[in-house]
């Protein structure tokens, strides 16, 4: 008799402790290393019949896909197939049926078409999650206090405002932008620091094959303001080599926001942004001695 038969050779008694220690609610893990079982058909004929404590069970709502996932795979459905009808991933579904019996094959056109629903499937899930984690990262923002809008509108010009260089002195507030959230919370900050409206200037940058008209009107419409005020529209010239993404009835091109006398104003961003890298500067624990 080898090693093997005579460590596993009274198994009724093995059975008997391991029944006890499953009724005692240790796991099939557990119960493995604590009787020295390495063999898993053992481990099964021991266990045979006594069910699973309670915690080592999965959620519910798992359970209940598994269950109709196995309904669907017996009824001759495919991974795509169950995919589409359930939601959840082929992963998990390939682990919940494995042992069942496979369909019968489809036709390549059957399968792609099937495989071209299960990923719709998929992508609409996703874009559920998507949106939900935008909500909720929106929600989290509340109410801007003044200083918040501050800071905010500081980096926001430094980011994509145009600014002043040595070998290029134009000390102008100047901002462009294709974004209109972009665009109205800078207006929003520039109220907040004191620019009056009437020092405020605009104008379209667009592509010369855009629908010029049109893109003017949607940002005086969004801007509420006579279309009439605006400066004459920059048109940026199309070359035909270029394969351009920004194109159909939602580009608009970029808005271009101009601070009248607005040298004072763009001493003050530049100084406010220094006040803002030396604060985050000393706060950076590594900088420190």
């Amino acid at each position: 008799m080898t090693a093997m038969s005579n460590k596993y050779a009274d198994f009724e008694g093995l059975r008997e402790r391991a029944v006890a220690l499953r009724r005692e609610g240790l796991s099939r893990r557990q119960i493995r290393d604590r009787l020295y079982v390495d063999n898993n058909d053992l481990l099964n004929r021991l266990l045979e019949g006594e069910p699973a404590p309670e915690w080592t069970k999965r959620p519910r709502a798992k359970d209940d896909l598994r269950e109709k996932a196995r309904e669907l795979r017996l009824q001759g459905l495919t991974y795509d197939q169950i995919q589409v009808e359930l939601g959840c991933s082929k992963g998990s579904i390939s682990l919940w049926v494995r042992d069942l019996p496979k369909p019968p094959r489809r036709t390549r056109e059957e399968a792609s078409a099937i495989a071209r629903r299960g990923w719709e499937v998929t992508l609409a899930r996703r874009e559920v999650e998507r949106q939900e984690t935008k909500s909720r990262a929106t929600a989290e923002i509340g109410t801007l206090s003044d200083r918040e809008l501050f800071m905010t509108g500081v980096a926001l010009y430094w980011a994509e405002g145009t600014k002043d260089k040595p070998y290029d002195r134009r000390e102008t507030v100047i901002f462009v932008n294709s974004d209109l959230g972009v665009i109205r919370v800078f207006l929003s900050w520039l109220n907040l620091v004191g620019v009056a409206p009437e020092h405020l200037s605009y104008r379209v940058m667009i592509h010369e094959s855009a629908d010029v008209t049109a893109a003017e009107q949607y940002w005086a419409d969004q801007l509420d303001v006579d279309v009439k005020t605006f400066k004459r529209t920059t048109l940026k010239r199309h070359n035909p080599k270029t394969v351009r993404k920004n194109v159909g009835d939602s580009y608009r091109g970029c808005l271009v926001v101009r601070v009248a006398q607005g040298a004072d104003l763009y001493r003050r961003i530049e100084g406010w942004w220094c006040g803002i890298v030396n604060s985050a500067s000393a706060a950076d624990p590594r900088n420190r001695t």
